[in-house]
């Protein structure tokens, strides 16, 4: 490695990165000190860039990290540390401080990277943000409703099921999602800086339809609470505060909307002589990909069903999973990518103009060297459906100019 290369790059930057991947890996400044034979007052004065790290010990220490010596170097923007705003917004919650540090740091990585990848391929994620909504003063579950009927109307979604609210968010308004290792308790954290927009990284451990709710959740506080963070546990609160009941109730009304809830509840009503069957409840809910008790409770919000229909359905041990077993319901997909498919595409495009190297490909789109060649193999061959239905394979080059080469701007 070129010693002028450490030279010329911001010593407390890279710190700060040593720092995150050492503790991204568990590892204390201790274990670092006894690994490189230094002092353990060397490794703070390092990850403080007021000690410039030599060669040798970057190199050894990038393999007793597991990342490779460019993700320490590479020359862009450092980033704002958000993963210590999302930290302080858990608040006195120090049982699982340290459980969640890794899943922090991860997040705030892959925003860099992405970002990175941006950069690379001259592709700058759209954005198309609402100004954030002003509920102050306003009973937090009416508010929730009406700014769920407006996001619908302003994403042209109409009252019916929302089945793909993860690339609706990604590709309609332009946010980072994530779906990562969190610990159990962690539902998923929301973040926004100027530099990397809205983020959301939602715990890829909990069920779908868990999942879509967390990241409607989150999405609430995007468009009510944009410059504070937030970290949702489960059960965190005895009594909800007012920006988590306007988030679980937008969350409700946006997969839910209350308009084509109940149309499809009061059809089912009609070609039912007014019954309503627990099957007719599993298949609804499986329509709006939502958990059964959610929908029962939404229900209950309405009054289409009566107060503590799913309570004591619940306590007669009635088991959802057994029950749509029964009725044949093909299960959701079970879990989402942990990378939104436009990050791994534009890892694709870099690396197939050079850019990245096969092992930082491999790196950025977490997987073995092995697992990556595949992958690209899928990317490169993926297939779509043109306007006249021509079955087509997917360009890679999303930087390219929509106008040709030399087009000139009407502008």
């Amino acid at each position: 490695m070129d010693e002028d290369v450490l030279k010329v790059i911001d010593s407390r930057e890279l710190g700060r990165r040593l720092q995150e991947a050492r503790k991204a890996s568990g590892r204390t400044q201790q274990d670092v000190a006894d690994h490189l034979g230094i002092a353990r007052t060397t490794v703070t004065a390092i990850e403080k860039g007021d000690r410039r790290i030599q060669p040798g010990e970057l190199i050894r220490l990038a393999s007793f990290f597991g990342r490779s010596v460019g993700e320490f170097l590479r020359q862009s923007q450092p980033a704002a540390p958000f993963a210590v705003q999302l930290r302080a917004a858990l608040g006195p919650t120090a049982d699982i401080d340290q459980q969640i540090a890794p899943g922090l740091l991860e997040f705030q990585r892959l925003c860099e990277d992405y970002l990175e990848l941006e950069t690379l391929c001259r592709a700058s994620l759209q954005q198309a943000y609402p100004n954030p909504y002003d509920i102050l003063g306003l009973a937090p579950e009416l508010a929730a409703e009406d700014v769920a009927v407006a996001e619908r109307n302003r994403l042209g979604l109409g009252d019916g099921p929302l089945l793909s609210l993860r690339q609706v968010l990604e590709n309609d308004v332009g946010l980072r999602i994530f779906f990562i290792e969190l610990p159990p308790r962690i539902a998923g954290m929301f973040a926004y800086t100027e530099q990397f927009g809205g983020c959301i990284a939602v715990n890829r451990n909990h069920p779908p339809e868990r999942g879509r709710l967390t990241l409607a959740h989150d999405y609430a506080h995007f468009l009510s609470k944009r410059f504070q963070p937030e970290v949702t546990p489960i059960g965190r609160y005895e009594r909800l505060p007012d920006h988590e009941r306007f988030a679980d109730a937008f969350a409700r009304n946006f997969l839910l909307p209350a308009a084509g809830l109940r149309r499809r509840f009061h059809e089912l009503q009609r070609s039912r002589d007014q019954r309503v069957t627990l099957a007719d409840l599993c298949t609804l809910a499986h329509h709006y990909f939502v958990s059964v008790e959610a929908l029962a409770r939404r229900l209950e919000e309405l009054r289409l069903l009566p107060l503590g229909t799913w309570d004591r359905l619940a306590a007669r041990g009635f088991r959802v999973r057994e029950a749509q077993a029964l009725l044949q319901l093909t299960p959701h997909q079970a879990a989402e990518s942990e990378l939104p498919m436009r990050y791994l595409y534009l890892a694709a495009e870099a690396l197939e103009r050079g850019d990245l190297s096969e092992g930082q490909f491999a790196r950025f789109v977490r997987l073995d060297r092995l697992a990556a060649r595949e992958l690209v193999l899928q990317l490169s061959s993926g297939k779509m459906l043109d306007s006249d239905g021509t079955l087509t394979t997917l360009p890679l080059d999303l930087g390219a100019s929509l106008a040709g080469p030399g087009a000139r701007s009407s502008a």
